[in-house]
């Protein structure tokens, strides 16, 4: 039985520092932000360009200067366009172990008691400005910036209560969301098997629906038919492979799933824009 709240196992940052920063420009391997979700939080960042968010089945656009909160186990993905975007994910229980009177607090977000608004626009100054300083610091890492960023997060959580920027009781709700925990099965479900030749039959069993009803709740639910998910979800990983290894063209687009070299040329121009062996010598 999988937990289908802790897709994305793995350490971030360090035990004492767990942020993990990432800038993210459009030759970024991740560029688009697909469908995923992890039990840690994320805050991301617009600097340039608009960023199509979706969070479980809410979608909205994100400009420059606003800052979105992505809550633990949150289903959630982001689409570009001419944009550059930064994202910090932390481990939350970090705010629990030092400071009992911090943590009473820190709780309540931790067990979602509350969930934290998820989209800070030119509405919130103050929460944007304790945010840009935190970006700014992950971003430059000058001396000194590990105690501008806890400093500021404890400045951020403390408007966040003294100003009601939370809403109550509504994580029963959320958590019943049968239709997101199908989605979050599936793609689970494509993350360990992409690499396989995968057939839509394949995918629909892994939600006990049929092929028809299946197609038409996947691309309900991700705007996606589930064979662009799954070419994409390859063309990323073929994408983290070539900027991160020497290995040939044909190996990588093996690995990815693809068993014919030209059908994955043309896909992942399809994706990217440019060729292979443009984006590899990039």
């Amino acid at each position: 039985m999988h937990d289908l709240d802790h897709n994305e196992d793995r350490p971030r940052g360090t035990y004492d520092f767990p942020f993990e920063f990432h800038h993210v420009e459009s030759s970024h391997p991740s560029y688009v932000m697909s469908y995923h979700w992890h039990v840690e939080y994320e805050i991301i960042r617009i600097l340039k360009g608009t960023l199509a968010v979706t969070l479980d089945e809410k979608s909205f656009t994100a400009v420059p200067g606003d800052v979105i909160f992505v809550h633990s186990g949150i289903l959630h993905s982001g689409i570009p366009s001419d944009c550059i975007y930064q994202c910090l994910v932390f481990d939350g229980n970090l705010f629990l172990k030092h400071n009992s009177v911090c943590a009473g607090y820190m709780q309540k977000v931790i067990h979602q008691d509350i969930l934290i608004y998820h989209h800070f626009t030119e509405k919130y100054p103050e929460i944007q400005s304790v945010l840009n300083s935190i970006f700014d610091a992950m971003w430059k890492k000058n001396p000194g910036y590990e105690l501008i960023v806890l400093g500021q997060f404890y400045h951020f959580f403390g408007l966040v209560f003294s100003n009601h920027y939370y809403l109550d009781g509504v994580t029963k709700a959320r958590r019943d969301y049968k239709r997101i925990l199908q989605l979050k099965q599936v793609l689970e479900f494509i993350e360990h098997n992409y690499a396989s030749p995968l057939t839509l039959q394949q995918l629909s069993a892994s939600v006990s629906m049929s092929p028809k009803y299946f197609c038409r709740f996947f691309s309900e639910m991700t705007h996606q038919t589930p064979m662009d998910y799954l070419n994409h979800q390859r063309i990323e990983q073929a994408c983290y492979q070539l900027s991160t290894t020497d290995d040939s063209i044909t190996e990588i687009a093996y690995r990815s799933g693809f068993n014919d070299l030209s059908y994955f040329i043309r896909t992942f121009k399809k994706y990217k824009g440019i060729t292979p062996g443009k984006y590899k010598r990039s």
